[in-house]
């Protein structure tokens, strides 16, 4: 949720259990170390690698001036019924200075013109707060998890009567300016109607608006594939021809897969090309703590696999990817040096570099996550759309979301097929 405010203000007892109706209650617990974590897995049995604790404490690593989160974990006659993941992030002005600009034909109205004199007014100050149900910092389905077969129809509910508890207990009332629930595959109704009128939604309460976000993109690798080489042969001569001009280039660039103390042996290198790519970025939520990659590795272990680009012995670029699934490999942050790219083409070589891991785990699918989805669509990725929720709380965040909304709604882009005519790639 967005919405003005000075401070976070503190949970009540997280302990205390606050009824939600049909026979639940709830505990909130403001960190994953007070979390009871005999519960939170029994329900999580393993089944989101996202959700478990122990990356999530990982994450509690961000910067706490801006970023907290809270677990729920829901009770049906005193047994652990759901899990629930939210993430609270402040605002300083001069992002939605960005915003304003970037959308300034749609907003000249009255009301906007006040809001930007207030940003002007409050330069380098916490304005507005986000408050997410599932985590801003990967793409996908991780907000909740119930251990009961319920319909969708039926969590979704569950979950918003849960939100406006949270709202409630943070003492948000008035001041949140939206609520965040993301990211979903598919609209549940098949239907999807944008804009700010009243779209049909998951949701009872009609304030929740559905949106479209920049698509997962993803490869589905055909059985009996063991070689990048194998794959490239599926392409068209153009492509192929193309893929194998990028992978000779290579021959310049040698890769190491780095273990936890070689990454934080070079940490500070890492995360500068992190950063620019979170600076590139179109809208910047939360940016990385600085042990995010090496303490990711000490969880995972060679499920984590962290790999270094050097060009004559300096570090230009990596690649990060879980091996988390029985049938899918999840490329996961990247880093590069925008200098060095086009000469060396490493955006490319770390996509066919996730191609070839993912090949490598006998994988039938490989999740490349959003953005830059025609450059994707080169190596045979394929979109699968996702939906967001938001609902505004006061006038301001009304305001504010039509922009916000047009701001994080998918680029145009050209469809790319790499593949012979002939051969057609099931998703």
């Amino acid at each position: 949720m967005m919405f003005f405010c000075k401070q976070v203000s503190k949970l009540l007892n997280p302990v205390k259990r606050v009824t939600l109706g049909n026979n639940l209650d709830f505990v909130v617990y403001d960190s994953a170390e007070s979390v009871n974590a005999e519960e939170w897995n029994g329900v999580l049995q393993g089944k989101n690698v996202f959700l478990e604790l122990e990356y999530l404490k990982t994450i509690e690593l961000t910067p706490s001036e801006n970023f907290q989160a809270r677990y729920v974990i829901i009770y049906q006659k005193k047994q652990p019924y759901a899990i629930a993941y939210f993430q609270v992030i402040d605002f300083k002005s001069e992002v939605f200075g960005e915003l304003m600009d970037s959308q300034v034909n749609q907003i000249k109205t009255t009301k906007a013109k006040l809001f930007e004199h207030y940003l002007e007014q409050n330069k380098d100050e916490v304005v507005m707060r986000l408050l997410t149900c599932g985590n801003n910092l990967v793409s996908g389905e991780h907000a909740f998890l119930f251990n009961s077969k319920l319909t969708q129809n039926q969590q979704f509910k569950i979950i918003e009567e849960l939100i406006d508890k949270i709202a409630a207990k943070e003492k948000l009332r008035g001041k949140i300016a939206a609520v965040l629930v993301k990211d979903f595959n598919l609209p549940v109704d098949g239907n999807l109607k944008q804009g700010m009128g009243m779209p049909k939604c998951i949701f009872k309460n009609i304030n929740y608006l559905e949106f479209k976000v920049e698509p997962n993109m993803v490869v589905n690798i055909p059985n009996g594939i063991g070689s990048i080489e194998a794959y490239l042969n599926l392409f068209s001569k153009k492509y192929r021809n193309r893929a194998k001009g990028i992978l000779k280039n290579t021959g310049a660039i040698s890769k190491r897969n780095l273990t936890a103390a070689e990454i934080k042996q070079h940490e500070k290198e890492i995360y500068q090309l992190y950063e620019n790519v979170y600076n590139n970025a179109k809208f910047k939520l939360v940016k990385l703590p600085l042990k995010y990659f090496e303490e990711c590795k000490k969880i995972f272990g060679d499920k984590f696999i962290f790999t270094a680009f050097y060009h004559y012995g300096k570090l230009v670029a990596f690649s990060s990817g879980l091996n988390i699934s029985g049938s899918c490999y999840e490329a996961h942050y990247i880093g590069l040096d925008y200098g060095s790219n086009k000469e060396l083409e490493l955006y490319q070589n770390i996509l066919y570099e996730f191609l070839s891991v993912a090949i490598s785990f006998r994988k039938q699918r490989l999740n490349l996550g959003r953005t830059a989805a025609e450059i994707k669509s080169t190596i045979g990725a394929k979109p699968q759309e996702l939906i967001c929720y938001v609902k505004p709380q006061n006038t301001i965040s009304k305001v504010v979301l039509k922009p916000f909304m047009n701001f994080l709604k998918p680029s145009e882009w050209i469809p790319r097929n790499p593949f012979k005519d002939e051969l057609e790639i099931n998703y």
